[in-house]
């Protein structure tokens, strides 16, 4: 029997996938290859971008040979980790330098003298300057290695999302661009013009020459020719955006958690961006000229917290750990994770991650419920400051592994102080790129895809007096360890 069905490619900071999904949004094939993030010193984390291509082009093999000779992919998406950088030549897209990760601060020194120009960054790209972002990486690594300067030099370096090194390498160079979501991610694109903004290349003294053009998420980004079929690359979009299509939250006042490498919390705030003291005006994915936003915070590290725990200090096994850790936890701590520094709101890459309140009777699970509960504490900050610019979050739809973990959701439910539905489809970034191509290719209500069934639903527990109280206590404690961060150097 003929299926007509999508192919969604996704490719992060832990494993790159690629799924095929039916007309109604179920899957119907999954192939994972896991990637690795290199740490070859302190604040540092890195990618091989050939890796990142050749574990998305082996798990798309694995997922074409599924296919029955009849089956007819109507198109691809592309969905990808946003700020991480790739360095390579332009043609033959040969890389010339590690991939700089996302969670990469090596180049804070030089957004260090931004400080004094931040609300004017912020009011141009919708991000602040701090090394989570590509455009000092570049400035980086065209100051400080010899192979990526000598390219630039000659006109033939390409500094460019990961979406848009994947997409070149899948359509023999076809299209080499990226869409607002990735290109935003830069901090050299202007938010609302959506196209690379002068004043934001010359604070890093960088050429518009050096980067990809810009173009709408949705549309026609060349052509796959893998294992006999041409498959069209339909769309392109940065992760947490296709979640947030993938989860049927990308209209004005839906919210969306992603809990994954990072944890992100993201509000959508219509055809018009807001801003926030602290948070991100983030676009939404593109379809012709139709434009949204999101009000967006960030944690850098949330799955990366639990890895720590278990292969650092050997405090649990697996993520069904965290669950277990609540149930067997007798005794409060306090954890800050700030491996990777603070994002949204603080933008702190100088804090210490801490834990506070340890004595004779502290049991490993009171460490891992500490962690989990510090990272919920963080996503709920985001969520004051976005009720206090009165974009309040009452309802959310969460995704990512971390999501599995019945206690960390019900704990974040009650830290925010609204209702979190959990959907029985975990793969929600790859069936938004999966949506984002249907839609693409003309495929009639292609939103409903989206609708899952509800699995599980979180409601706060506590009164907002004793929510308060935890937030006073919580905010002491955050600032209590800045303030010691900043006094004593280890």
């Amino acid at each position: 029997m003929a299926r007509d069905l999508l192919l969604a490619l996704d490719q992060g900071s832990s494993s790159s996938r690629a799924v095929l999904f039916d007309l109604k949004g179920r899957i119907v094939a999954l192939a994972q290859r896991p990637v690795r993030t290199k740490r070859p010193k302190a604040g540092w984390a890195e990618h091989d971008p050939l890796e990142l291509a050749r574990t998305l082009e082996a798990s798309l093999d694995a997922v074409l040979s599924k296919l029955g000779p009849k089956d007819r992919v109507l198109g691809a998406g592309l969905a990808v980790q946003r700020s991480t950088v790739v360095f390579c030549e332009k043609g033959s897209f040969k890389p010339a330098a590690p991939a700089p990760s996302w969670m990469d601060g090596r180049a804070a020194e030089f957004v260090a003298p931004l400080k004094e120009r931040q609300g004017e960054i912020h009011g141009l790209s919708g991000l602040y300057a701090t090394p989570y972002y590509s455009a000092p990486k570049i400035r980086w690594f065209l100051d400080r290695e010899p192979k990526v300067r000598a390219l630039a030099d000659a006109g033939r370096l390409l500094c460019a999302p990961v979406s848009t090194f994947l997409a070149a390498r899948l359509t023999k160079g076809a299209v080499v661009a990226a869409d607002p979501t990735c290109a935003q991610r830069t901090l050299l694109m202007n938010l609302e013009r959506a196209e690379w903004d002068l004043g934001l290349l010359g604070l890093f003294g960088l050429s518009a020459e050096l980067l990809p053009s810009i173009r709408p998420s949705a549309g026609e980004w060349g052509v796959i020719e893998r294992k006999g079929r041409k498959i069209p690359l339909l769309a392109t979009v940065g992760d947490q955006q296709s979640a947030a299509i993938g989860l049927g939250a990308s209209g004005e006042g839906e919210a969306v958690a992603n809990y994954g490498t990072g944890a992100f919390l993201l509000r959508h705030t219509g055809q018009t961006p807001e801003r926030a003291p602290g948070l991100l005006a983030s676009s939404a994915a593109t379809f012709g000229s139709l434009r949204g936003y999101y009000l967006e915070g960030t944690v850098h590290a949330a799955g990366t917290s639990f890895e720590w725990l278990r292969d650092n200090l050997g405090l649990m096994k697996d993520a069904k750990a965290i669950d277990a850790a609540f149930k067997a936890s007798k005794r409060r701590v306090l954890m800050l994770p700030a491996i990777g520094g603070l994002g949204a709101p603080r933008w702190d890459y100088t804090t210490k991650s801490a834990f506070f309140g340890l004595d004779s009777q502290t049991t490993a699970a009171d460490l891992v419920r500490a962690t989990a509960e510090g990272l919920c504490m963080l996503l709920a900050d985001a969520a004051a400051v976005m009720a206090a610019a009165g974009s309040p979050v009452t309802k959310a739809r969460v995704a990512g592994g971390l999501s599995r973990a019945d206690a960390m959701m019900s704990f974040q439910a009650d830290a925010i102080g609204a209702t979190l539905e959990r959907r029985k489809e975990v793969e929600a970034t790859a069936l938004g790129a999966a949506i984002l191509a249907a839609k693409a290719a003309g495929v009639p209500d292609a939103e409903r895809m989206a609708d899952a069934k509800v699995e599980k639903t979180f409601a706060p527990k506590s009164d907002e007096t004793a929510r308060a109280r935890r937030r006073a206590e919580w905010t002491s404690f955050v600032e209590s360890t800045q303030r010691l961060s900043r006094e004593v150097v280890l």
